[in-house]
This record gives C-alpha cells, sequence and structure tokens, in this order.
C-alpha cells in the first residue's frame, strides 16, 4: 500500500474532501440534496476552524474524512474511499482522533441500526474497535444507534 499520511484538515482541503464525500454520500442521511450538501461543506469548514477535522491522504489525495466533537465526545462523521477500504484508514484515523480527544472519556458514534443493510460494515468496524451498542435515536429522519467506546 502507498503510504498514507493523516493530518488535521484545512481549509485548503476542502475540495478535495468534498469530492470524497460526493463518492459516498448515497451512505448517509442527510446528504441526498444539493443544499445538503453545500451545508456539509459548511460544517466541515467549521469543523477544520476547531481543529476537528481529520483527513487521511496517500499522495496528496484525500481518501479517508472524520469529524469529531471535543465538547460533546462524538465521532460525527467517517468515510473512506471504496478503493481503500479494508486497509486499515478508518481504524487510523479513529486512533489519531482519540489521541487528539485525550483520555478517560466515552465516544459515542451513530450508525444504521441491527438489520440495515448499510450498516452491516460499520456495526462491525465499530465493534472490532470496542464500542459497544448503545441507545437507539433517530438522525435526519433515519433511524440509528449509538455506539459507545468506554475509556
Amino acid at each position: 500500500m502507498e503510504r498514507m499520511n493523516l493530518e488535521l484538515g484545512r481549509a485548503c482541503d476542502i475540495d478535495n474532501w468534498m469530492h470524497l464525500v460526493g463518492q459516498v454520500k448515497d451512505s448517509f442521511p442527510g446528504l441526498e440534496t444539493r443544499e445538503a450538501l453545500e451545508e456539509h461543506r459548511r460544517t466541515v469548514l467549521d469543523f477544520m476552524d476547531r481543529e476537528s477535522a481529520v483527513c487521511a491522504k496517500i499522495d496528496g489525495r484525500i481518501v479517508g474524512t472524520l469529524l469529531f466533537s471535543r465538547e460533546d465526545h462524538m465521532l460525527c462523521f467517517l468515510a473512506v474511499d471504496e478503493k481503500h477500504r479494508r486497509q486499515h484508514v478508518a481504524e487510523s484515523m479513529v486512533s489519531y482522533m482519540l489521541d487528539l480527544m485525550g483520555p478517560g472519556k466515552n465516544i459515542v458514534v451513530t450508525t444504521y441500526r441491527e438489520g440495515a443493510p448499510e450498516g452491516v460494515a460499520a456495526r462491525a468496524f465499530y465493534r472490532r474497535l470496542g464500542f459497544t451498542e448503545g441507545r437507539l435515536t433517530e438522525e435526519f429522519g433515519s433511524p440509528v444507534q449509538e455506539f459507545v467506546l468506554r475509556q
């Protein structure tokens, strides 16, 4: 595998970042329309300003993105380019995020509920990292489940 670099996303990365989001948007509720993608772009820039956006780059191209909230102890968004899945990109970004978050706080992420085909891989990934199922809730009109990493 080519050498991957992990770094905090910066405003100059936004077009490259959104290119990846455009490729994976169908896997995420709330990114169905042009307006929703524009709102997501503004959100990503806000996270970048707060040093809460992580990107994985290979040869200068973003192959993975992660947004997190220090305040809410939450992993907010995680996506990996289809061609680079199963190469530990997501795991590396989560580990990088955990180092930035610091010890002692439980981390929450939401994903599709049990039984949703779109959520099989994500649920298995989070379980492998030590996250456990939490409460059922809803986001963007879609039923989801929290997963919690207890630290």
